[in-house]
């Protein structure tokens, strides 16, 4: 029981909690308008001005509940509290307005995003309004509904919770999880140029007594392999760096995929199109291997889940220092952004390593397409 506390007590804020929008305001506007038009025209209001003025003051709170979901719990219920007065003097067991019902929103944002000592604290202030308005219903069934729906607000925000952070979890899965695929591949590259400044050195030293011409040769080329593998290797630091858990990934002993093997995507289906223009020679091994698997994934996509395409275009192209490309399907009912699965999340972590951008979504001109710009050059 210490431990689950302690760990509730060591909970943080959820991150990033949603930006104050239009439509909080508007949300807030109605219940103000609502409560307004019930305290003028409602005739069995026991309490009016007191009803009144805590409605006045409870709702604006709602603006505040996920950026200060306790803050705003206090106020909410700690006007419910105040509502309780009529009870006490005048034994008038409903005193607000109905609109006071928007108040159950904040148990909700409270268990989504306080820290666990703020639901902690806020719990308690929530349980003593709760349990005074239960004590006073007449009837078991009014006892269980109230009690149910306050619980009820608690879970959905808690479970709201569980899921966001188990995405965030997933999402970072399948960032390391690039991280290391990439960092394999560089470490391939590094300790191939590693060999052939072996090579060279070797070379060079046999001829340096009777060439020097081709001893010098093979200075430069060494020269020229060892300013390669230091910015490779210090890419790969800082991606390892960065992903921290690199060593968790299996190696695979296959040949990595290139721009060569483009073609072999037209097996997955024969709506499948490649087509690849421009210079797309000498390139890094790491951004031939992500051009690949790009394309991959998002064909991968198209096919599963484009409604009746007629074609998936496939298109590399090779600018001056940079690769582009374009894969689109013109599937009829195209899916929605949201639906950009854990693939091509990896793809674009993996475009963003390499200094580059990968992007996905509806096409304006119908059905959906993944373009992506990777440097020519891996970034150090």
């Amino acid at each position: 029981m210490t431990a689950f506390v302690r760990s509730v007590l060591a909970e943080p804020r959820a991150p990033d909690p949603p930006a104050r929008a239009w439509w909080d305001w508007a949300l807030v506007g109605a219940l103000l308008a609502t409560a307004a038009g019930e305290a003028i025209f409602r005739p069995d209001v026991p309490w009016r001005p007191l009803a009144t003025v805590v409605a006045l003051v409870v709702i604006p709170a709602l603006l505040w509940r996920r950026t200060h979901p306790l803050l705003a719990t206090a106020v909410g219920f700690g006007g419910a509290m105040v509502l309780h007065i009529p009870l006490i003097v005048d034994d008038v067991v409903d005193a607000g307005l109905y609109t006071m019902v928007c108040v159950l929103m904040l148990p909700y944002a409270l268990y989504r995003w306080a820290s666990g000592r703020e639901a902690l604290i806020g719990t308690a202030i929530v349980a003593v309004p709760v349990t005074l308005g239960l004590a006073a219903t007449e009837t078991f069934g009014d006892l269980i509904g109230g009690a149910t729906v306050v619980v009820a607000s608690f879970a959905l925000g808690a479970a709201m919770r569980y899921r966001a952070v188990a995405r965030q979890r997933e999402v970072q899965q399948v960032r390391t999880l690039e991280r290391g695929e990439l960092a394999r591949e560089l470490h391939d590259t590094v300790a191939h140029h590693v060999s052939a400044i072996a090579i060279q050195a070797q070379a060079g030293r046999a001829v340096a007594a009777t060439d020097p011409a081709a001893a010098v040769e093979a200075l430069a080329v060494i020269e020229a392999e060892a300013s390669q593998t230091l910015s490779e290797m210090r890419t790969m630091v800082r991606v390892l760096r960065d992903g921290e858990a690199a060593d968790a990934v299996p190696v695979e002993y296959a040949p990595q995929r290139g721009i060569g093997d483009l073609d072999e995507l037209t097996r997955m289906s024969p709506l499948v199109v490649v087509r690849c223009v421009g210079d797309l020679s000498d390139l890094p091994q790491p951004v031939e291997v992500s051009v690949y698997r790009i394309c991959q994934e998002s064909v991968t996509n198209a096919i599963r889940h484009a409604f009746y395409p007629t074609r998936v275009s496939v298109e590399v192209r090779g600018e001056a220092g940079v690769v582009r490309l374009r894969v689109h399907d013109d599937g009829e009912a195209t899916r929605p952004p949201t639906s950009v699965g854990y693939g091509l999340l990896g793809m674009a972590e993996r475009a963003k390593l390499l200094g580059g951008v990968c992007q996905a979504g509806p096409d304006p001109a119908g059905g959906w397409t993944v373009e992506a710009t990777l440097p020519r050059e891996v970034s150090r």
